[in-house]
């Protein structure tokens, strides 16, 4: 039998746009119009295990031209941040640094040639250079995306890094039609529950998967058709005969190491999948790629484009209008509890939904 072996081991989430510069969120000036001068921080000094998170005061950053300054409410909690921590990443920012990829708070400053975000706006903070795990920070108006009223902060922080990933897996690389359907392999996680969402938005029938009996009803919970225990022996074709079809449109995978090959087995002619989540090595025979004129694809945040964003935003704003944009959030965390946040999400077995930071402000 022919093979091919594939060696990988990133996730979409760790390849976001992280450039080797200071981030922009550390060590400026405080903003001489607060009632604070400093803020509270989870601030890297070293590289390393949980230990070296701490957390600091530090000045308010002062935005700077096209930017805003957040009061942030809540920030979201990703893999790609205990990468980065440990400098397992491919582009690490020199010491110290903020990480945190996302947040959601209220604006209390705005730069004079900002005219799209006023003070007191609700908003979804997008980081591509990190800064999120912090009381305040500065953020680029185009990076931003307002957050609706029905939505609590804490869902606010769970939108960027997880509803982008399933818009481009999906939408943007995978062309998804009304009809069509779809496997989210691993769909209680955070990108699991948004793209779930996500393809219910688009007509599309979807089966989910999940490890855990409280995952199992999460991905119930966020709108799945079809529900199956990836632990269980044959669930792929389980699921497919459940859901009255031959193969699969389109599968998103978290862990290609362990499903690829079964995955390319599931698919229907001109089947796609997206591969988003990988923490090793995948041995597969390249012929069902042949059988069935596949792809596969991976998915790097990285790559979103300025119309990319925008594209994705206004389906953002619209689902959250519409409702069904619904962050599930499964535990929140103060930013003292950083170390056990990171040990939470390296080592926890059966996603639950989001991990997130509040505030105490």
């Amino acid at each position: 039998m022919t093979t091919l072996v594939i060696k990988s081991v990133a996730c979409s989430l760790c390849i976001l746009n992280t450039l080797s510069s200071v981030s922009p969120n550390v060590l400026k000036s405080p903003t001489p119009n607060s009632l604070r001068h400093v803020m509270k921080a989870v601030l890297i000094n070293e590289f390393g295990d949980p230990s070296v998170l701490h957390v600091e005061e530090i000045p308010i950053p002062k935005p700077s031209k096209d930017q805003v300054l957040i009061q942030v409410k809540a920030s979201g909690i990703n893999p790609v941040d205990t990468f980065l921590r440990q400098k397992a990443f491919g582009h690490i920012p020199p010491l110290p640094f903020i990480i945190g990829k996302e947040a959601a708070g209220v604006v209390v400053e705005v730069a004079s040639d900002v005219g799209s975000f006023k003070v007191g706006d609700r908003v979804v903070c997008c980081l591509p250079f990190d800064g999120g795990y912090a009381e305040y920070l500065t953020c680029n108006s185009s990076n931003l995306i307002p957050l609706s009223e029905r939505l609590t902060f804490s869902q606010g922080a769970a939108i960027y890094v997880a509803y982008f990933t399933a818009y481009r897996s999906l939408i943007t690389k995978g062309s998804i039609k009304a009809g069509e359907l779809a496997l989210i392999h691993g769909g209680s996680g955070a990108v699991g529950i948004a793209s779930i969402q996500l393809a219910k938005s688009k007509g599309l029938k979807v089966v989910a998967t999940a490890g855990t009996q409280e995952g199992l009803e999460i991905v119930k919970q966020a709108g799945a058709d079809v529900v199956v225990n990836h632990r269980e022996t044959n669930h792929l074709q389980k699921a497919l005969s459940e859901a009255g079809s031959k193969g699969f449109d389109i599968i998103l995978e978290n862990k290609a190491c362990a499903n690829l090959e079964e995955d390319l087995r599931s698919l229907r002619e001109g089947g796609r999948i997206a591969v988003v989540g990988c923490e090793g090595t995948a041995e597969i025979n390249p012929r069902w790629l042949l059988a069935h004129e596949s792809q596969v694809f991976g998915i790097k945040m990285s790559a979103v484009t300025e119309n990319d964003f925008k594209e994705c935003t206004a389906c953002l704003v619209k689902g959250m209008r519409d409702g069904w944009v619904r962050p599930i959030i499964a535990k929140e965390y103060k930013l003292e509890e950083a170390k056990q946040a990171h040990e939470d999400i390296m080592h926890r077995h059966g996603a639950r939904g989001k991990l997130v930071f509040v505030m105490d402000q």
